[in-house]
């Protein structure tokens, strides 16, 4: 007779363990210490086997006799439910593993080598914030488009609508590493494509147009202040490097200064991306450079100061704008769109820009080859310098 609820919470324990038959193979195995375990009695390939459907009381009778039933519907379609249930179990574990937290730690790591100090603290802190909390302990594999545009609604509400795009950036990343490594089938970030609220006009730092870069190197001419400051935004107009890679500039860096290539190498380590980066020396900057080893030669940094980081301040070379009259009008990080559009409209080769920009462009040339195209990266350079020298001097002639 089938069991019923009462009788199963009525059975003692006895010093023996004894079992208690339910229906079509289903049972109730009473321990000497009085535990309840569901078993289902089964022959496959007429072979005697038990399979374990799980403790009573957590596993209710009714629900005992529904996991009989699918493990009936297996053994009538010629599976054998012990190996299917440690097959489920084995892809439980596999999946408990491959969260979208461990699949994102690791992505992490993989490319943090690549990524300076400064860069890769901001996507930990964004990793951290904002998709963590959410996804974490789900299953790579299980997670939906829904789930992932959930995270970023919540980063929309803080009016953050460009870092709600760089977040949703970075959970493609990450899907695109659990795909590589066969964690999960695909990236559902590809079906959020136009879901996300458009950003704002972008606010580009202040670039000096082309057109008054004749004025501005004959107001930088005349600079009363600091002769190192001058010199420093005179380099930097030249070479158009990132700020924080002129301020850290080390002596060491610069070869061949009074050779025919002279040339400034810039550790990957300051870099934004990590991959060293050239920058061929007009005679110019090497005229400027020359100037200021006078000065500061026999120091390690280009630019010492008594600062916490030990050289100049980037709001010396801002405040040096500002006495030139260039407040609102210019920025120093402005010089590499200023260069840029000139070298453009000089139809240099857009290759070449780029990579003097250190702008990555993703390739396997672009991340291995630093010095593609140094020739003529070379000439565009010294093209450069010759404009900016001689609209100086034309401004120069015409006062």
């Amino acid at each position: 007779m089938p069991l019923a609820d009462a009788k199963v919470r009525a059975l003692k324990a006895r010093e023996a363990q004894y079992k208690v038959s339910d229906s079509e193979g289903l049972y109730l195995l009473v321990s000497p210490s009085g535990g309840k375990l569901w078993r289902l009695a089964y022959r496959f390939h007429g072979k005697q086997k038990s399979l374990a459907l799980g403790k009573y009381p957590e596993t209710t009778l009714l629900e005992a006799r529904h996991l009989r039933d699918e493990a009936k519907r297996l053994l009538a379609k010629g599976s054998d439910p012990s190996i299917a249930k440690k097959a489920e179990k084995r892809e439980r574990r596999i999946a408990a593993g491959n969260t979208f937290g461990t699949v994102a730690d690791e992505w992490f790591e993989t490319n943090a080598e690549r990524w300076v100090a400064s860069y890769s603290s901001r996507l930990r802190s964004r990793l951290d914030g904002d998709l963590l909390p959410a996804l974490a302990s789900r299953p790579i594999a299980e997670i939906t488009p829904l789930e992932v545009l959930d995270v970023i609604r919540k980063v929309e509400k803080r009016d953050a609508l460009e870092m709600a795009k760089r977040i949703m950036q970075m959970a493609s990343g990450i899907f695109r590493y659990g795909v590589a490594t066969a964690r999960c089938g695909r990236d559902p970030t590809v079906d959020l494509k136009g879901a996300l609220r458009p950003s704002k006009a972008a606010k580009h730092r202040t670039a000096l147009p082309v057109g008054e870069i004749a004025q501005f190197m004959r107001d930088l001419e005349l600079y009363d202040g600091d002769i190192v400051t001058r010199l420093a935004l005179k380099l930097i107009a030249l070479t158009f490097v990132r700020t924080g890679e002129l301020r850290f500039a080390r002596w060491a860096e610069f070869e061949d200064l009074d050779g025919p290539e002279p040339l400034w190498r810039i550790p990957a380590d300051r870099m934004k991306m990590r991959r060293p980066h050239l920058v061929p020396l007009a005679p110019q900057a090497v005229e400027v450079l020359h100037k200021l080893r006078r000065i500061t030669g026999t120091t390690l940094y280009l630019f010492p100061a008594a600062t916490k980081s030990s050289v100049m301040s980037e709001n010396t070379l801002i405040f040096a704008l500002y006495r030139l009259g260039y407040h609102s009008r210019a920025t120093v990080h402005g010089f590499r769109s200023t260069a840029s559009t000139a070298l453009n409209e000089a139809q240099f080769n857009r290759d070449w820009v780029e990579m003097q920009l250190a702008h990555f462009d993703g390739s396997v040339r672009g991340v291995y080859n630093a010095a593609e195209w140094l020739p003529g990266r070379r000439q565009m350079m010294a093209w450069w310098a010759d404009y900016i020298d001689g609209v100086r001097r034309q401004r120069l002639a015409a006062i």
